[in-house]
């Protein structure tokens, strides 16, 4: 099969996009080593500001918090999400209702989420803080990691469980031999959308943290409304940093995955 060659004018239009998306945050990245304290004039190389940030240790029990949030509801959110998209793809009645609530989530203004979650809270008596911000970062993952997993439950071949019944496989049998070695790309690719969600949230996470925690969302905002600081562009280098490693290690997996299925459809 050949390849359909890419004129010169789409690799140049792909060119700029990039160039536009990217270059506000080089720009960042690339001032969080001037050692002025501006971003007028780069001054000269320094790692005053990144010594600064890895010196405060309020900022790094923040760094702490929000790693720990992130993870706790990626995984909580991939394990309810994953099941319940098993779940929906199996039922007849009600599946498109119960798909339509499950997008709502996704495209409902997080000023609204928040908001919704702060009264949620609040009537419930639940206080503000560590697992307010969990409970809201594990609900609006699970939509997200449900849109994951149903088009590879879509794409799997029923005759694949038929056979497996037939062979003498029992549910658990089916559900851990079958399905989800087939649906793993899909719960990775929830996993590491719930992660990175979670990660630069902040409207919902705004409306639910309360006095004495925070997120680096948050944060970062706070640091910004008491004025420009390369502080903010050293700690956005470093989620940005961070941001790639996810991205490539998702990669990795996803490639893996795909191999191993390669392998087990022939």
């Amino acid at each position: 099969m050949m390849r359909e060659k890419v004129s010169p004018i789409a690799k140049l239009y792909l060119l700029i996009v990039i160039l536009i998306l990217y270059a506000p945050i080089f720009y960042l990245v690339f001032y969080s080593f001037n050692s002025g304290e501006y971003m007028s004039g780069f001054e000269g190389f320094t790692l005053d500001w990144y010594r600064e940030l890895f010196g405060d240790v309020r900022l790094l029990i923040i760094v702490l918090n929000t790693i720990v949030i992130a993870l706790l509801s990626a995984l909580i959110a991939t394990l309810i999400g994953t099941f319940g998209a098993i779940w929906l793809h199996t039922i007849k009645r009600g599946k498109n209702t119960i798909l339509g609530l499950n997008n709502v989530l996704i495209v409902s203004p997080d000023v609204i989420i928040g908001a919704s979650f702060l009264i949620l809270f609040t009537v419930a008596g639940i206080r503000l803080g560590f697992y307010s911000v969990l409970l809201s970062h594990i609900a609006f993952s699970i939509p997200i990691v449900v849109l994951m997993v149903l088009p590879k439950l879509a794409e799997m071949n029923p005759s694949l469980i038929d056979a497996a019944r037939d062979l003498g496989a029992s549910r658990w049998d089916v559900l851990t031999k079958v399905i989800l070695p087939y649906i793993t790309p899909g719960i990775f690719a929830g996993f590491f959308m719930a992660l990175t969600y979670s990660l630069d949230d902040f409207a919902v996470t705004f409306f639910v943290t309360g006095n004495g925690f925070s997120t680096l969302s948050v944060e970062i905002y706070s640091m910004a409304r008491q004025g420009i600081s390369l502080r903010i562009n050293a700690l956005s280098t470093i989620l940005f940093l961070f941001t790639i490693v996810l991205v490539g290690i998702y990669y990795i997996i996803s490639q893996r995955s795909g191999a191993n299925l390669g392998g087990i459809r022939r």
